[in-house]
């Protein structure tokens, strides 16, 4: 018997737009993996369930596709078709259930959204403290309200943010789609679009990741995945990074960065946006460029690189202007500062105060076999393989006289259906030089 389609229930958590703003926080580099499904319409994966978000004036309206609710709903679609009762107009026999697993996982869900967006953070009161501080913040903030730094999956966000070195946001997008594509658990499929789980430590740390990863184009990042998930399980074990959220920042900092392929950088934003170190400020850079050009900072004695120590100068100078929030302070300046942002910042779809967003917003989405088989296993932040809305159509060093760059191969051809193409390299690399991508330090990374 066909399944019959159930409008989804939509559940809403109280938060104003100077709170939050989805347009800005999910676009911005902090994460890789949401999609703007339509305007205004964000889909992405948490805690092993597929999310609609929809954002209005005062509430952030979120819906829950989850295994639970398919188990429900086909053992309503048995007890209808073994009974041979039509249902009449009021609840059917499975409604119970249905509404019963919904207040269930209401609280629940509200409890995600509300982790996963730090919105126990009052952020008006924060802007108002940066003002106060910082005349150059106080200009710039009025028109990028609810920009707030996610709390993301420890080990998602590390190996994301290892993507990151020398790359732009639509190739950093694409590389880590295949890499949760080639060893994450599939979840579901969504209109046609195969949902994976970011891949564990233990996939990652595979004797054929490095090899496998190459053939996927990450060129000289793959060594770094790979050694660094067997060194974060030798070192720390399989839950270590979530250790580290209660360690002091200097610790956990320092920690990291033992790491391969882990700089200050890289650390400061796993510290940042994983680990509970608000005060940690991720430099690049684009954050260098701000500190000199709005800030008048020349730190590291006129050095002409991004070194170790001017990382740690403009730290340092940012913690005492901003206070112990400085890197959400620095997520807000970075934001209004890309070139996607630099017009006046999109509005974002308006709706209605109080009404629950269209049910038609949210499709269908069939369990894969082996999901059905685990019920009780749960995946971390995942979405579908379409690249981002808008981002354009690109192919993998495609043309005649484009030359492959060094040390990289195309798509993998073994167990991925045909993964749509990274983006191409903006720059060869020179003979000699370490294989990978060269290309200028990206904007849109936080």
């Amino acid at each position: 018997m066909r399944r019959r389609e159930r409008p989804p229930a939509w559940g809403c958590v109280p938060c104003p737009r100077s709170e939050l703003r989805l347009d800005l926080v999910l676009r911005c580099g902090q994460a890789f993996r949401w999609r703007e499904r339509g305007a205004g319409c964000w889909r992405g994966v948490l805690a092993g369930r597929v999310w609609t978000l929809r954002q209005a004036e005062e509430r952030l309206w979120f819906a829950v596709r989850g295994e639970e609710e398919e188990e429900e709903e086909e053992q309503q679609e048995e007890e209808e078709g073994g009974g041979g009762s039509r249902p009449g107009p009021g609840p059917g026999p499975g409604a119970s259930r249905s509404v019963a697993g919904t207040l269930r996982s209401g609280g629940e869900a509200q409890r995600l959204l509300r982790d996963y967006f730090q919105l126990r953070v009052g952020l008006a009161a924060l802007y108002r403290g940066w003002a106060a501080a910082d005349p150059h913040f106080r200009d710039v903030a009025p028109a990028f309200p609810g920009v707030r730094v996610l709390r993301q999956d420890p080990v998602e966000c590390l190996f994301s943010f290892l993507c990151t070195s020398n790359n732009h946001l639509a190739r950093i997008t694409a590389m880590i789609e295949h890499l949760c594509q080639a060893f994450g658990r599939r979840l579901c499929q969504l209109d046609g679009e195969p949902y994976h789980a970011f891949p564990t430590l233990q996939a990652l740390a595979g004797a054929d990741v490095e090899c496998r990863l190459r053939e996927l184009g990450f060129g000289y990042r793959a060594r770094f995945v790979s050694q660094s998930a067997q060194a974060v399980l030798r070192q720390f074990g399989p839950e270590g990074l979530h250790q580290l959220r209660s360690m002091p920042y200097p610790e956990a900092r320092r920690l990291l960065c033992t790491l391969p392929g882990v700089g200050a950088k890289v650390a400061d934003c796993v510290c940042l946006m994983a680990l509970d170190k608000a005060e940690a400020v991720p430099v690049d850079t684009h954050v260098w460029q701000i500190a000199r050009r709005d800030y008048g900072q020349q730190l590291g004695s006129g050095a002409k690189s991004l070194t170790r120590r001017v990382h740690t100068e403009l730290g340092d100078f940012f913690r005492r202007l901003w206070g112990p929030y400085a890197g959400w302070a620095q997520a807000v300046l970075f934001c209004a500062d890309l070139k996607q942002f630099r017009q006046v910042p999109s509005p974002g779809v308006r709706t209605r105060r109080d009404q629950a967003p269209s049910a038609a917003a949210l499709p269908r989405c069939r369990l894969s076999p082996a999901l059905e088989a685990a019920p009780g296993d749960s995946g971390t932040l995942c979405t579908e393989a379409a690249p981002a809305s808008g981002a354009p159509a690109v192919e993998l060093h495609s043309g005649a006289r484009r030359k492959r760059a060094c040390g990289e191969k195309g798509p993998f051809r073994g167990q991925l259906a045909a993964p749509s193409p990274l983006p191409p390299c903006r720059r060869r690399c020179r003979r000699g030089a370490a294989p990978g991508y060269t290309s200028p330090a990206p904007q849109g990374v936080l």
